[in-house]
């Protein structure tokens, strides 16, 4: 397919070229030509007149399939679009949906992605009503009136039937998570960007070869493998990328996905350090809008710089130090800003924050174990070790253990007839 893009940009409106060039090559377009304006938004067009007739020559010199705006058109400025085109004319977030359905493998993906697709395709159906009303043109994809009202009928029972799927999925995936907890498994969530890097984080924590593409939206499908931290138990989720601006329809719709950030016990917000500060920061803040719209920038988080190794040391820890003065700036609570190679597997800083901030967590407590029989020592060790961490042994006639502790998995050491005292 090939594409004519169009990006207009404004002191309300910042859009990178650079990441919707990379948004139309990930869906599979070839760019013919790009378009660029600087202005505020024109009502009718979204662009200005005058660069409407040069949109209009380029079209008809260049034959695109497709105009694809990088800005988000109404449903009024996409007909009218259309109208002086004669070329179907899309915009960014249509552009993102047509990405999620090339990605979309599991079930549920894909119920979230049609989700999201109907949910766009909404207001457009209306507007093609209220012009068929006015005698303005023929119906939504050449529909009459009555086919278009039908359809419009359709897609809300459609919506409906999904969600409904949608929350047994949620439902089930609730039972799971709850049975994890109670067999002691931390629960740590990836989020950030797309692009960033975080499947390749996971393959590194996990040691799996889940697949990593250096493209944007990789992930659509929820992902959660387990690995031992210092003899912890936990579980790490992969979610579906953010992006700027990440419209409430596909929020909505990703809803029962980006849960997995909403219940986990530590958040890593994984960043790109190799890119420059400018789109650092630009995407720092939006994965901070993402998470603060579902209510989670409560949890602990660490901020992870991947892709050291493709840049310098004294750049790391200058964008390091950077983060921490814009968290603090925007009263963003962060626990820990360190840097990684999730390529070459150099997770040491990661590891080290994590055990940290694991001792921290609310379902952590410090614990006084006394064991009264010598041989049930090195059994009551091994399982503290598995369900938390060890601060110091006292043997004598009775063993003491001063230990943090998972407080859900106290009742496995009451098995072994050892006393537990919560110390303050």
């Amino acid at each position: 397919m090939r594409a004519i893009g169009v990006v207009r940009k404004s002191r309300r409106e910042r859009i990178s070229r650079e990441e919707f060039e990379e948004l139309l090559r990930s869906a599979g377009y070839e760019i013919v030509a790009i378009l660029e304006q600087n202005r505020e938004e024109h009502p009718k067009y979204n662009i200005g007149k005058g660069k409407l007739e040069e949109l209009k020559e380029l079209v008809d010199e260049l034959r695109p399939d497709r105009v694809v705006f990088a800005n988000r058109l109404t449903p009024s400025q996409a007909y009218n679009l259309w109208k002086e085109l004669r070329v179907e004319v899309i915009d960014r977030w249509q552009l993102v949906l047509e990405i999620f359905e090339k990605r979309a493998h599991s079930k549920e993906a894909k119920l979230q992605v049609e989700l999201a697709s109907l949910q766009y395709e909404v207001p457009l159906v209306k507007e093609a009503i209220r012009r068929i009303k006015l005698g303005d043109r023929a119906g939504f994809k050449g529909m009459g009136e009555y086919q278009t009202q039908q359809y419009l009928k359709h897609i809300r029972y459609r919506m409906g039937r999904i969600r409904k799927e949608l929350e047994r999925v949620k439902a089930d995936r609730e039972v799971k998570r709850k049975r994890r907890e109670e067999v002691g498994f931390i629960l740590i969530a990836l989020a950030g960007y797309t692009n960033a890097g975080k499947s390749t984080l996971l393959n590194a924590l996990a040691r799996e070869e889940i697949e990593a593409k250096d493209q944007m939206f990789t992930t659509l499908d929820t992902t959660t493998r387990r690995f031992k931290l210092g003899g912890k138990r936990v579980l790490v989720t992969d979610t579906v990328g953010f992006i700027d601006g990440l419209p409430p329809f596909i929020v909505e719709a990703f809803h029962s996905t980006l849960e997995e950030i909403v219940k986990a016990d530590i958040i890593l917000l994984v960043l790109d350090v190799s890119e420059p500060w400018g789109e650092i920061r630009r995407k720092f803040l939006a994965s901070i809008n993402v998470l603060r719209e579902l209510k989670t920038l409560d949890k602990p988080m660490i901020v992870v710089l991947n892709k050291r190794d493709l840049t310098a040391v004294e750049d790391v820890r200058d964008k390091a130090d950077r983060i921490r003065e814009l968290a603090e700036e925007r009263e963003i609570n962060v626990s820990r800003v360190v840097s990684i190679s999730a390529k070459l597997g150099e997770l040491e800083e990661l590891y080290e924050a994590i055990e940290d901030v694991i001792l921290t967590l609310p379902k952590y407590g410090a614990f006084e174990i006394t064991v009264g029989e010598p041989e049930k020592v090195p059994q009551a060790i091994a399982l503290i070790n598995a369900i938390g961490e060890v601060l110091n042994v006292e043997y004598g006639e009775e063993t003491r253990i001063e230990a943090y502790i998972q407080t859900g998995m106290i009742k496995e050491l009451t098995r072994l007839g050892v006393g537990i005292k919560r110390l303050n």
